[in-house]
């Protein structure tokens, strides 16, 4: 045994000798083997020693093991240390076998099922990520365990949003409601299963643009949460060992919700609510990092900054939208799949950045490097409409914009006016109060141009009134625009000189957020078009001067 006065790799390298000498002897001696690499931890060896350590003592004992119910756990644990290492190749086979030889020992059968499922997709093969969950739900169903065939059901759903088989999600969310409304069992189990069948559902209707359908679910989602939080956590374990899973810490469920309803806000255009649940979320999750590590909160936050930053951007506050932007660049760089997950949101987020100060070289860099970074089928048909209005806006890229407006539509021959007024009506119906500003202010302009002005001013007032709600700077700084021109025309002297003079108060206000975002570090950042995000070079000398400064 080496002594405190030697360097750690003296003692490191003695233990792990002796170790291979028990491995090695005939017969083998395991338990010394294993004692000894059970004493490196005595000596509080650094992470990456610590790590390897684990990984040789579950090989040992992998190897080693003929006991079917002690082998199977540590298959599992082995598995793991494997996916730690980014070794996730070995760990598949690993599972295989451990399912194959686990089906007498359920809990440990279902957690092997669900293991392997997520293997498949962190690595995107959601096919077998489902399969493999349905293989799950009826091993469940068969043993009798009906909350844990929810769980397997539940998670399947989620992979078939992800995939957008819209198709097979409705059937499924049928199947699962029913499901968890007749479980009886464990009341915060039973609450956590309607939480996540609810998330389910809201987001499935907000994929769909139904803010407004969506509302009695949220309101149910909202209820449970509450419900949840004042249920204490029943140590009685389930009498079914396949019923011992939990699907997130009810922490987590409320940042969860929080996340979701910030989700709703944004499609419906309440940007101040956004604003509240996002400042609650993050304070949250900033007090449950200080004590968790683990990775779905640094995803939470980064979603919500990303939503937080087009709020700040429609409402005019572009260096604070900045200033986050460059949090995400950090919460990014400490996570390569973070990273990989939310690159192209990244640089569509500065794309638009660049669009609101008008540097338009900048945006169409970001966005060229942002659709090279998805197969995400909304998120590409969302970047391609904002390359094509930058297009727009540098007023000489005729050929660039028709060949991308052939790419979003091919066949993009219809009537303008009648496509805005089903715009316009469908956006109505669902309450999505910034498209149907949007779409107003656009109509108003167009019979502007044809000189309806009485048809105009019907579009453009109500337009302001929405823009003003919402707040969308943009939309209020074209409705000014077009009041005074219309008011001018009209021979409205006083609402003229009313209207130009809100539309300078607008001007004024983003003139001066213009500059303060233009004069910070951070703005290099339009620059970077690709690699790993940049970090250190574009950080603030006093940090962000916003309510979140604190947070992140």
């Amino acid at each position: 045994m080496a002594t405190s006065g030697e360097a750690p790799e003296s003692w490191y390298l003695a233990l792990l000798g002796f170790a291979e000498h028990f491995r090695t002897s005939s017969p083998p001696k395991i338990r010394l083997c294993v004692h000894c690499l059970q004493a490196v931890f005595q000596f509080k060896p650094p992470q990456r020693v610590e790590a390897r350590t684990h990984l040789q003592l579950g090989s040992v004992l992998y190897h080693h093991t003929k006991n079917t119910e002690l082998e199977t756990p540590w298959i599992c644990l082995l598995s793991e240390l494997y996916c730690q290492q980014n070794l996730v190749d070995s760990a598949k086979p690993l599972l295989r076998k451990a399912i194959q030889i686990s089906q007498q020992t359920p809990y440990w059968h279902c957690r092997l099922l669900f293991q392997l499922a997520q293997l498949h997709t962190l690595e995107k093969d959601l096919v077998s990520a489902c399969d493999l969950l349905g293989v799950g739900a009826e091993y469940a169903r068969v043993v009798g365990s009906e909350y844990t065939r929810a769980l397997f059901l539940l998670s399947k759903g989620m992979l078939l949003l992800m995939e957008r088989k819209l198709g097979e999600v409705h059937p499924l969310l049928t199947l699962c409601g029913t499901i968890v409304e007749n479980w009886q069992g464990n009341p915060i189990q039973k609450e956590s299963l309607r939480v996540f069948f609810l998330v389910l559902q809201v987001t499935h209707y907000l994929d769909a643009g139904q803010v407004k359908s969506v509302k009695p679910c949220l309101k149910q989602l909202q209820q449970c949460i509450q419900t949840i939080s004042t249920l204490h956590d029943d140590e009685i374990l389930p009498s079914n060992p396949a019923d011992l899973f939990h699907w997130l810490p009810k922490e987590h469920m409320c940042v969860l919700v929080y996340l979701v309803t910030v989700m709703h806000s944004m499609q419906a255009g309440y940007l101040e609510k956004a604003q509240k649940y996002t400042d609650k979320a993050l304070m949250q999750l900033e007090k449950l990092k200080m004590l968790d590590s683990s990775p779905i909160l640094s995803t939470f936050q980064v979603i919500l900054l990303e939503h937080i930053i087009m709020c700040r951007l429609v409402t005019g506050h572009k260096a604070t939208a900045l200033q986050e932007i460059s949090q995400v660049c950090q919460l990014c760089a400490q996570s390569p799949r973070l990273f990989t997950n939310h690159a192209s949101q990244l640089h569509t987020l500065l794309g638009l950045y660049c669009i609101s100060v008008n540097c338009m070289d900048n945006a169409e860099a970001q966005f060229t490097a942002a659709l090279r970074l998805t197969t995400h089928q909304e998120l590409w048909a969302f970047i391609v409409t904002n390359l094509a209005s930058v297009y727009i806006r540098e007023g000489n890229r005729h050929q660039e914009l028709y060949s991308l407006l052939e790419r979003i539509n091919p066949d993009h021959n219809f009537p303008v006016r009648r496509f805005l007024r089903e715009t316009l009506k469908m956006s109505n119906a669902e309450d999505l109060n910034r498209l149907t500003a949007c779409s107003l202010v656009l109509l108003g302009h167009i019979f502007y141009v044809l000189g309806n002005h009485r048809e105009s001013s019907n579009m453009v007032v109500p337009a302001m009134q929405l823009a003003s709600k919402i707040p969308d700077m943009s939309v209020q700084l074209w409705s000014s625009a077009l009041l005074k021109d219309l008011n001018k025309a009209c021979g409205n002297t006083i609402d003229a000189h009313e209207a130009a003079q809100m539309h300078q108060n607008f001007s004024q206000q983003l003139l001066q957020d213009h500059i303060a975002a233009c004069s910070l570090p951070e703005h290099n950042l339009i620059s970077w078009t690709d690699g790993p995000p940049p970090v250190g070079q574009f950080q603030a000398q006093n940090g962000p001067t916003t309510s979140l400064a604190n947070l992140l």
